[in-house]
């Protein structure tokens, strides 16, 4: 959690809503057909700018989910960002970071080796990092769709 809470604005260049802390990364994950061709990005939420992108690769739509969180915590902590926040609209992919563990389903063929990889490398950032960026769950209900969303349902 952090010590001193971001700014609230509402007049950033992305349409948000007036509860929305814009001083924050929102993530998303796109995946057509589940499994399918899967990719995440992270933009940041002051700029509109893409931050990361991953992708595509065979995986599911909660794999990116998880995988977007834990590149945009790794992400932050390489560059020594300590003020921002990280939204993720995904319930599983929090429930997954909180456990430290990317607790899918997918089978493990040799099309979804490198991507069970990834996972690998994530799991083990989770279990060898202190978390130190408060993520929040985006309230798509309230705030209309994450920043981050790939625009395709």
């Amino acid at each position: 959690m952090l010590d001193n809470p971001p700014d609230y604005r509402h007049d950033t260049i992305l349409p948000l809503h007036p509860e929305v802390c814009v001083n924050a990364w929102a993530v998303d994950a796109a995946c057509s057909g589940n499994p399918g061709a899967m990719e995440y990005r992270g933009v940041d939420l002051i700029t509109g700018e893409e931050i990361f992108h991953y992708g595509p690769v065979h995986g599911t739509n909660n794999i990116g989910e998880f995988l977007a969180i834990v590149h945009a915590l790794a992400l932050m902590e390489q560059r020594g960002i300590t003020d921002k926040i990280i939204y993720t609209d995904s319930k599983s992919a929090l429930a997954w970071i909180r456990k430290k563990q990317c607790k899918t389903t997918l089978l493990r063929t040799p099309e979804t080796q490198q991507l069970y990889d990834v996972i690998a490398r994530a799991e083990k950032w989770l279990r060898t990092h202190m978390i130190r960026t408060s993520v929040i769950k985006w309230e798509t209900q309230r705030w209309g769709e994450i920043p981050a969303d790939f625009g395709r349902k």
